[in-house]
């Protein structure tokens, strides 16, 4: 985010505030149950979108160490990622190609190599299968290079490891191609140089996109959020910009408006507004004035969502008891609002089976709900010449 930009978001809220209007879009739009809760269009989601669009599946410092690796769970397929002697990084599917077994099964460690447990080939933590048990006599012809492991398009930038969770994709230009419209904003929040200060991970009985259409608009949150952070917002305010597929969601707190009467050159958005981040599809910021909060959004089925949580904060930051204490007080006031959402999610989805709606009704000032489905449903369209 530049300066001028910066200026010009808190220019427009305090604008809007002082004619005591809202951000409008023109219409009013309805957006069709059977996006949230059809099975076969869940699967194409996950095909269309969660598997051909880059992914935040780590964040740097979880995989800081030269040979670090992490196994995790990637758009539901279960992949590797490692770091290899030089520092590169590298994102397979975690399957031993030969009898399919998970090759690891450890959630984090330091290795070079990597031994399945049923048979014991073993790969590089560069992906080169270098030792097969019993070769010369079992597989005397066999291709190493045809059994590496499957590597999947991977990019490390702005603080994460982003991966596309297909490995007949060997486009990198895909994952930068995303992140090109946010690269001035994801400079100046400098999350290369953060960390994982706390985490949570829950699992919701809700469809993912409910979950992020919740965090992207300020309507419900004097309602809500009445007993939380309702009384610091001021009554649906809010702003939004489209960055290419991905979102800007400004959310003023009510401390804004004591900008009105200090110089222009002394506004700061984040000591006066959350910003959310939306990273198509799935990737959420939640931009604080010291930290900034990962929110990781992993689908799992058509009403099923894994959530995980994590506060990033600067390297530069004291690592003392009193601060952790400081980063878990701000991780628990984030979880305890996003869990007044996720229940609301939870009801919501429920709502959706009893058959009360066709479909759900945006106002004008709920418009970034609608630009996110619009950009989902340009995304899961086949080009004519595909």
């Amino acid at each position: 985010m530049t300066r001028d930009e910066e200026i010009g978001l808190i220019a427009e809220l305090l604008g809007l505030d002082a004619e005591n209007s809202k951000f409008l879009d023109e219409d009013v739009t309805r957006s069709p149950i059977e996006r949230y809760s059809c099975p076969d269009r869940f699967a194409d989601e996950m095909k269309g979108l969660f598997r051909s669009k880059p992914v935040a599946a780590a964040q740097s410092f979880e995989l800081a160490e030269n040979n670090a690796f992490l196994s995790r769970t990637v758009s539901g397929l279960p992949v590797l990622l490692t770091r290899d002697a030089n520092g590169q990084a590298h994102a397979f599917l975690n399957v031993c190609r030969h009898r399919g077994a998970k090759l690891v099964r450890a959630e984090a460690g330091c290795k070079k190599r990597f031994s399945c447990p049923y048979h014991a080939w073993t790969w590089s933590n560069q992906g080169e299968l270098i030792a097969i048990p019993q070769e010369e006599q079992g597989f005397p012809d066999l291709d190493r290079s045809q059994h590496a492991l499957k590597e999947l398009p991977v990019h490390e930038a702005y603080g994460f490891v982003w991966v596309i969770a297909d490995s007949s994709c060997s486009d990198l230009g895909e994952i930068r191609k995303s992140l090109a419209p946010l690269s001035e904003d994801l400079n100046w929040l400098d999350l290369a140089d953060h960390r994982i200060a706390v985490e949570e991970t829950f699992e919701i009985a809700a469809n993912w996109k409910t979950l992020i259409e919740g965090g992207i608009e300020a309507y419900h949150f004097r309602v809500a959020h009445r007993k939380t952070i309702g009384p610091y917002f001021p009554d649906n305010l809010s702003s939004y910009q489209m960055l290419g597929d991905n979102m800007r969601s400004v959310l003023p707190r009510i401390t804004l408006f004591e900008l009105r009467d200090q110089p222009r050159e002394t506004w700061n958005i984040r000591e006066h507004a959350n910003i959310i981040y939306s990273i198509f599809p799935g990737t959420q910021l939640l931009v604080q004035q010291d930290h900034v909060v990962w929110v990781h959004l992993e689908p799992l089925a058509v009403d099923r969502t894994r959530v995980r949580l994590a506060t990033l904060v600067p390297n530069s930051a004291p690592q003392t008891e009193e601060m952790q204490k400081h980063w878990m007080r701000n991780q628990a006031i984030t979880t305890t609002t996003l869990k007044e959402d996720f229940e609301l999610g939870e009801e919501i989805q429920q709502g959706f089976a009893s058959g009360a709606n066709e479909y759900l009704t945006f106002g004008r000032f709920e418009g970034a709900l609608h630009r996110f489905n619009q950009v989902l449903e340009n995304a899961m369209k086949v080009p004519e010449d595909a």
